[in-house]
């Protein structure tokens, strides 16, 4: 059904309305003017002689039933006024009740389910009147209040699957602390290579706990999209042989062995936050060192350019991600150990942290990966490069 055909259909209350007070003004006056010259014509009719010229005189002077007519016709005239003014009003009154009434109900019923908390309901809506309009503004609320509760229930529940995530991993390192802190207390770390082993594994799950709690405290600037990003000019070479070295000492504390290489020229710049690419590097290492299942555990670290892009690899040989769980492992809370019983931990935050200051930076991150072999975290930022100015 076209536009133009259902404005013909559905009026605007408004012409309704119009339309309704002109009927009661004009109906009236036009039935009243008929049954008048109805009556006007029966009085010619019998005041006309058989077989004679019809005249039509309204003048009644001369007639014996004058008066008596008079009477008969007033009343007659009263009578039809009386029923056609009835008849007109309630048809009109019934007319804009109808319009004005039906939509009413409808919408009563609406506010009363939004009220009862009930928002998986349609408000339906045809035509192009005020009331459509209006059913059209109601119904928009009605879905976006739908996707606000929707939210609001996922955000509760990612909330409290964040709290009992960090809850449990901040458990695991907090217990082994204590327990390497009581065998150094008892005498168990008897000898210098036992104590260093010991005061190294502390420290060590002491940046777990550390980073795990960073993690939150930016979280909660992730979820409101409050990120302080400063943006410079890196020099790609410089940056990254800077991270690789933090890495590096790092990684030699776990016995992990770093390689790091660098294919792309010593003067190219990128446009990026460096305290966040470095976040972006220190997730993605320490989901690898996390997943590490190997005696010799191996990360390198490749710097590449391809085009308009610097892309970063980073490859470990721990024990993969599986095919189904690889195009979800950047999305929020996505854990691919979803039974806890594994001593890994994590918030289930840290990629998809990866992810979105990647994607704040113009860029984009992705991963491959094979299950018992590793996995490779890609992603590129864009290299900065002059504008010429034309004179």
């Amino acid at each position: 059904m076209s536009k133009n055909h259902e404005t013909g259909i559905f009026m605007k209350l408004k012409t309704r309305i119009i339309i309704g007070f002109l009927m009661v003004i004009l109906v009236p006056f036009l039935l009243f003017s008929a049954t008048l010259y109805g009556f006007q014509k029966v009085q010619a009719q019998g005041n006309t002689p058989p077989d004679s010229e019809v005249v039509y005189d309204l003048s009644i002077e001369d007639s014996i039933y004058g008066e008596a007519r008079i009477y008969l016709m007033t009343k007659d005239v009263l009578f039809s006024a009386l029923v056609i003014l009835a008849f007109t009003a309630l048809a009109v009154g019934l007319w804009i009740y109808r319009s004005v009434a039906a939509p009413l109900v409808k919408l009563k019923k609406a506010t009363h389910n939004i009220k009862e908390g009930n928002l998986d309901f349609v408000l339906d809506v045809e035509g192009e009147d005020e009331f459509s309009e209006l059913f059209r503004d109601f119904e928009e609320m009605r879905r976006r209040l739908k996707e606000t509760a929707n939210e609001k229930v996922m955000l509760d529940k990612e909330n409290k699957e964040l709290i009992s995530n960090i809850s449990h991993d901040l458990k695991t390192p907090i217990t082994a602390v204590k327990g390497y802190v009581e065998g150094i207390m008892d005498g168990v770390a008897d000898t210098p290579e036992k104590m260093d082993r010991y005061v190294r594994i502390i420290y060590n799950k002491t940046n777990e706990m550390d980073h795990l709690i960073n993690e939150l405290t930016f979280y909660s600037k992730v979820d409101t999209n409050r990120i302080p990003y400063t943006f410079s000019k890196l020099n790609v070479d410089d940056y990254f042989n800077d991270c690789a070295e933090e890495i590096q000492l790092e990684l030699k504390t776990r016995g992990i062995e770093l390689v790091y290489a660098n294919y792309a020229e010593k003067d190219i710049l990128v446009i990026a936050d460096g305290e966040q690419i470095r976040r972006v590097i220190y997730n993605l290492v320490s989901n690898s060192i996390k997943y590490m299942d190997k005696t010799r555990g191996i990360i390198q670290i490749r710097i590449k350019d391809v085009g308009d892009f610097i892309q970063i690899e980073i490859e470990d040989n721990g024990r993969g991600i599986a095919a189904r769980d690889l195009t979800q492992v950047f999305n929020r809370f996505y854990r691919t150990d979803v039974s806890r019983n594994s001593s890994k931990g994590g918030s289930g935050i840290g990629l998809s942290i990866v992810k979105k200051i990647i994607e704040d930076h113009g860029g984009k991150v992705w991963a491959t990966s094979r299950e018992g072999i590793g996995t490779i975290m890609y992603f590129v930022l864009r290299k900065y490069q002059e504008v010429p100015v034309n004179e």
